[in-house]
């Protein structure tokens, strides 16, 4: 009895160092130390939450932004923590644009291994307040920007025989939300042009994750644009963006994000109220559209006000900024929002 006991012993502390052995070439595998990521959007809010990340694994990051100053100063601040970043202004709507930024990424560092497409663009609103050019805006920033970078990347990917893309959607891709139909619209279809990637590239492997956050406490709302009654528009946004039970940091989607990428999950839902709105929307549709044409009640209403957009920054009131809204903008000082 004594030698089988040892003898399971054995066995079993073989098995558990073949585990460990295993699990510490599964980690090597999945380092990002030496890859290089490309982020779009990357200047300030999540983008730069990631690319800050990205750069402590040892990866090398270039992102790229609207702005030039503000690509510059996020550069500025990874490079002067001893990171290889690079960047350059690049307005994802703009084919000829993307492809010159991707073609200097790839020549830079020779391979392009993660693509993050997460530039995008908040227009908060009555329906009727909305425009043509508005759903325009949105659909080429959020479908059109996502296919010129991937359709600059796939040559590179296919060329070192792998590659990991990643699309920053939204749970307004899977759930419409009322005063957010331009974005939920446009985050409808890049879910859909995700999830069809991911059948096709999957045997190249190339591998395409979909994110869908709920609210994150980036800082962004100041750099979103209001329709309609704006001030209350930016209140209730901000509000619902700040509080911890409906949001969540910035820093926690970033890490959820970079392990989704990591271990090349086709899908994450980020934050509990997103999960679980997108799971009650699965099972009854109807009751779900039902309850958030209630929602919609109790939003500001149009009151004629036309269809002029206002920046967040230009739409503060006594609700906002207020105590109410001190995560996201503590948020958006870190973040580069301000």
């Amino acid at each position: 009895m004594k030698r089988v006991y040892q003898a399971l012993t054995i066995a079993a502390s073989v098995g558990i160092i073949a585990v460990t052995i295993g699990a510490a070439r599964a980690r090597r595998r999945r380092s990002f130390a030496g890859k290089t990521v490309v982020i779009t959007g990357g200047s300030r809010g999540l983008g730069l939450e990631l690319a800050r990340r990205w750069v402590a694994e040892g990866a090398r990051v270039a992102i790229c932004a609207r702005t030039e100053s503000d690509v510059e100063a996020a550069v500025a601040e990874l490079q002067q923590q001893g990171f290889d970043a690079f960047g350059t202004a690049c307005d994802v709507t703009d084919r000829v644009q993307v492809q010159r930024f991707i073609a200097a990424v790839g020549n830079r560092w020779g391979a392009i291994d993660v693509l993050v497409n997460n530039a995008g663009v908040i227009q908060t609103g009555p329906v009727e307040c909305m425009t043509l050019a508005d759903y325009r805006e949105a659909i080429e920033t959020h479908f059109w920007g996502p296919l010129h970078t991937i359709d600059s990347v796939l040559p590179w990917m296919r060329a070192q025989g792998e590659g990991r893309i990643v699309n920053i959607a939204s749970i307004g891709g899977k759930v419409s939300v009322p005063h957010l139909v331009p974005y939920s619209a446009s985050k409808f279809a890049l879910v859909g042009l995700s999830e069809g990637l991911r059948s096709e590239l999957a045997r190249e492997h190339i591998w395409v994750t979909t994110i869908c956050p709920g609210l994150m406490r980036t800082g962004s709302p100041r750099n979103a644009f209001f329709k309609g009654q704006h001030r209350a528009e930016y209140a209730w946004f901000s509000i619902g963006d700040s509080l911890p039970g409906s949001s969540m940091s910035s820093r926690r989607a970033a890490r959820q994000i970079i392990e989704a990428c990591r271990h090349r999950k086709a899908e994450v839902v980020l934050s509990l109220p997103a999960k679980a709105a997108s799971k009650f929307h699965g099972l009854f549709p109807g009751t779900t559209q039902w309850l958030l044409s209630w929602v919609n009640r109790l939003l500001p209403s149009a009151d004629g006000a036309g269809t002029r957009a206002y920046k967040g920054s230009d739409s503060f009131s006594s609700w906002s900024p207020s105590w109410l809204t001190s995560l996201t903008e503590r948020a958006a000082l870190r973040n580069r929002e301000l």
